[in-house]
């Protein structure tokens, strides 16, 4: 099945199927849905790399992510491929791994498939591998990392004031005690979050215990370990703030495996809200980072970028994250 095919059956040219799969004004809506219809008729399907040769455009954006496994990513995935179907733009998704030469590979997939733009979900991204799409004058978008140039947003999440809010949220509950697990400390967004919780706990005036802070991997695994290492020093906390939901859950684990109890000896406040948060043991309280807005930003400033304003910076945003009072926080004990 082929162009003229479908030309025949719409009793349309060639030049008429070829701009209604494009997407071209130029044709009338009656035209395009007499168009549209002999097409799923006949089962066809167009040449996409045909298609993206012709017009210059692929209608495919980029979407790279850290960890698939951390169900915070496949929740952004959904979001922002929920958006793009709606735009009638496909997504190419790859997963870094938190691994350099694994996102060098995802790059030069991305510029060997033509993408339109790229929305860039890491913690890191290598100064040459930004360049590689800048060069091209591939619209990007980044979460937590890039810096401000032409053709470039970001979408900022304001740590300070989501873990400030943790922290005012125990000190309510008669919390002075209080450790952190952060994520693996070579990652920005983790250097991040642990000087907020430094910042927040000076601006509380408390106290900050050495071994009550260790480093995770943003995994259950090592949310669980570091929970146990804190558990092993001379006093124990009262609460624990983890640097995203799966090291709490990690954390939880630990200390229900050492014979406490959550809220009642430790409570713990996790971070992204997950859906899974809601559904552990006791439910997790959390700093909401809310995946459908995040997508919703990412694809409006890819695609105002390439069909508007290709030229024009657009402003910077920011992102608070909500704090969610479930039960895994309690008064401290006396």
């Amino acid at each position: 099945m082929n162009l003229e095919s479908v030309a025949h059956r719409a009793k349309v040219s060639t030049a008429t199927v070829s701009r209604t799969i494009n997407g071209s004004d130029k044709v009338s809506p009656a035209t395009a849905a007499r168009v549209m219809k002999a097409i799923e008729a006949l089962n066809f399907y167009p040449n996409t790399n045909a298609r993206a040769l012709g017009t210059g455009r692929s209608h495919m954006f980029g979407l790279i992510i850290s960890d698939i496994t951390n169900p915070f990513f496949p929740e952004l995935v959904k979001a922002f491929e929920d958006i793009a179907v709606e735009h009638g733009q496909e997504v190419l998704v790859a997963n870094t791994n938190y691994d350099q030469i694994r996102m060098e590979k995802c790059v030069r997939r991305m510029l060997q498939r033509k993408v339109d733009g790229v929305a860039i979900m890491t913690s890191e991204m290598d100064e040459s591998l930004i360049l590689s799409f800048s060069k091209r004058g591939i619209p990007m978008v980044f979460l937590d990392t890039g810096h401000p140039a032409k053709g470039v947003t970001t979408i900022q999440v304001d740590y300070e004031a989501g873990i400030d809010n943790a922290v005012q949220h125990l000190t309510d509950l008669g919390h002075r005690r209080i450790a952190f697990i952060s994520g693996p400390m070579k990652l920005s967004s983790a250097r991040t979050r642990a000087d907020a919780f430094r910042k927040s706990m000076a601006t509380h005036k408390i106290a900050i215990h050495k071994s009550w802070l260790k480093e995770g991997d943003h995994r259950v695994e090592g949310g669980r370990d570091a929970m146990y290492r804190i558990l092993e020093s001379k006093d124990r906390p009262t609460a624990v703030i983890a640097s995203n939901d799966l090291t709490a859950i990690g954390a939880i684990g630990a200390i229900h495996e050492s014979g406490l109890l959550v809220p009642d000896d430790i409570s713990v406040i996790g971070f992204d809200d997950i859906q899974l948060s809601a559904f552990t043991h006791p439910p997790l309280t959390t700093l909401r980072l809310p995946r459908d807005l995040v997508a919703t930003m990412a694809f409006h400033a890819l695609f105002q970028s390439y069909e508007k304003v290709k030229k024009v910076q657009l402003p910077n945003s920011v992102i608070h994250p909500v704090l969610i009072v479930r039960h895994s926080t309690g008064e401290a004990i006396k």
